[in-house]
């Protein structure tokens, strides 16, 4: 999906959890099937995830990245009624991989890729009470790193650009054009920054019986923009669900269309860039930009 891409095998990764974690050896180790883009996935056991950067980086940075990304995890873990994963341990490089990797604890159940909550209102009720509990979440006066999503849309200008030329064939271009020229310049709004999962797509979101159960990938959790977690509307929901997930939160109408342009942000980048590498990715992200060029269409009309 990258170049120059990692890979590990479940042979090396019981290899490194056999000499970094003598107390797991003898642990069956697995690799998951996932359409992750970060990391590559192992379970350990019946309780314990692995977790192994997929793109190259200098290891002391990687590490760095880890512990922030744990910090961030523990921090969402107890503050929801969801299922979240409890930060473990962080390994170190061996067995051919060349970066520090991270344990979590694993959480079970089936994401919505596979099973889809879209038409669901009871998930969509789920889905407002955890983004209520995570806005809960003190900030304690942080506010917005300054990276990825999550300050003001005119920073994503030049990629949402890239995305654009690279969409040809792929998507209504001219469309999506003008859908990205009535978003880009909306205002951020007064509103102070709040705690954000930051990225509430399909694979991150466990569901059973069209209910919200667990919530995965927390290590970006942060002070962002109010609306970012409402890419969740377009990501997971159809039209009635949705409206019931805006009446919840109780979003005016700047803050809902904010939300939007996020998920057309994050989609219109994920359709072209894993279209080859991760199909099923780039397809849930054609699925949010159909979901919001039907809503911007019955909007304007």
């Amino acid at each position: 999906m990258h170049p120059g891409q990692l890979a590990v095998s479940a042979a090396a990764v019981q290899e490194l959890v056999d000499a970094q974690f003598p107390q797991w050896r003898g642990l069956r180790v697995a690799m998951v099937d996932s359409q992750g883009t970060v990391n590559t996935i192992a379970r350990i056991g019946e309780h314990l995830t692995a977790r192994f950067p997929l793109q190259p980086g200098d290891p002391q940075e990687v590490r760095r990245w880890l512990e922030a990304e744990a910090a961030a995890t523990a921090e969402l873990v107890g503050r929801t009624r969801f299922a979240t994963p409890e930060p473990v341990a962080i390994g170190e490089p061996g067995a051919g991989y060349p970066l520090p990797w991270s344990v979590q604890t694993w959480v079970p159940g089936v994401d919505a890729t596979v099973a889809d909550p879209g038409e669901s209102v009871g998930f969509a009720q789920d889905l407002a009470a955890f983004i209520l509990e995570v806005r809960a979440i003190p900030t304690q006066g942080r506010t917005f790193s300054g990276g990825g999503r999550g300050g003001t849309l005119r920073d994503h200008a030049e990629w949402m650009a890239t995305s654009l030329e690279a969409s040809h064939g792929l998507l209504d271009v001219p469309l999506m054009r003008g859908l990205w020229s009535e978003m880009v310049d909306l205002p951020r709004g007064d509103a102070p920054d709040v705690m954000n999962h930051c990225d509430l797509i399909p694979g991150n979101v466990l569901v059973r019986e069209g209910r919200l159960t667990g919530i995965l990938d927390a290590g970006g959790l942060q002070p962002a923009d109010p609306a970012l977690d409402l890419v969740s509307a377009w990501h997971l929901l159809e039209e009635t669900p949705r409206q019931v997930l805006r009446e919840a939160l109780e979003c005016d109408a700047l803050e809902w269309t904010r939300g939007r342009a996020w998920a057309f942000q994050q989609a219109l980048g994920a359709a072209w860039y894993y279209q080859d590498s991760n199909p099923g990715m780039s397809r849930w992200a054609q699925r949010t930009l159909n979901r919001i060029a039907t809503d911007a269409t019955s909007t304007a009309s």
